[in-house]
């Protein structure tokens, strides 16, 4: 529990400094990569058999569109209501889609086709609000509140999972601290446009989060668990680049 906390707060904490430095899409860019997931299945790598990493990964593939269904929510709530019931909807919305996605029993390529096309479709249904890109203003008691938030949503998270059915446990488990935290603070000091421009940055991240797993499922068969982690690693990385250096292009380019 003491590990995964810590890097709840080391990914809000990272996230939040990338914001201050470089604007809300890269912050949220930041936070959507597996900075929480990828060491814990590092871990698990080491732990497990082989065919039961496999099989750890593909499940963590499963809940992924509802993570895009709970930030493409947000940030509609975000152009209307209060952080509250933003957080509230978002949540709801999570829960529903993921109960539904466990209930489906879907094959691995199912499983891997949803999860690779939730990211574009997160992205094509995000709200279009108008944000000048830069540097973001965030005091330093924003940022020990952000992480305090954060550490202690995780722990609750923790500690129930223990004490509800198997699936439920799954569910919160896989729900996404990160991008419940950080849109809660920035929406009432910063505004819609920001918290949507955060919450698209959560979804492009997330591209490299499921390249990350996707290329994980498919290398560990075919080169085995260190080569196929490092592999995994490169490939998010290669694809959060990308994403980055896209998103740029199109702020750059003629209207």
């Amino acid at each position: 529990m003491i590990f995964k906390v810590a890097l709840v707060a080391a990914s809000v904490l990272l996230a939040s400094l990338a914001a201050r430095r470089f604007g809300h899409a890269v912050g949220g860019l930041l936070g959507g990569l597996p900075m929480i997931a990828g060491p814990i299945i590092g871990f698990v790598l080491w732990q497990e058999p082989l065919d039961s990493a496999r099989a750890i990964v593909l499940a963590t593939l499963v809940c992924l569109p509802a993570t895009i269904a709970h930030q493409t929510t947000f940030a509609w709530c975000a152009t209307r209501w209060h952080w509250a019931m933003a957080l509230l909807a978002a949540n709801t919305v999570f829960l529903a889609c993921g109960a539904l996605l466990l209930a489906l029993h879907l094959p691995p390529g199912g499983v891997i086709v949803l999860a690779l096309a939730a990211p574009l479709l997160g992205l094509a249904a995000m709200p279009r609000l108008p944000l000048v890109p830069g540097r973001v203003a965030i005091p330093p008691i924003e940022l020990t509140l952000r992480v305090l938030a954060a550490m202690a949503m995780a722990g609750l998270i923790i500690e129930s999972a223990g004490a509800v059915p198997a699936a439920l446990s799954g569910l919160l488990l896989a729900l996404p601290i990160t991008a419940n935290v950080l849109p809660c603070f920035t929406l009432p000091v910063h505004g819609p446009a920001a918290t949507v421009a955060l919450l698209a940055g959560f979804v492009r991240g997330l591209l490299g989060f499921v390249a990350f797993f996707v290329a994980l499922h498919v290398s560990l068969g075919a080169l085995g668990t260190g080569a196929g982690f490092a592999v995994a690693w490169i490939v998010a990385l290669g694809v959060a680049a990308a994403m980055y250096r896209l998103r740029r292009w199109r702020a750059r380019a003629p209207a």
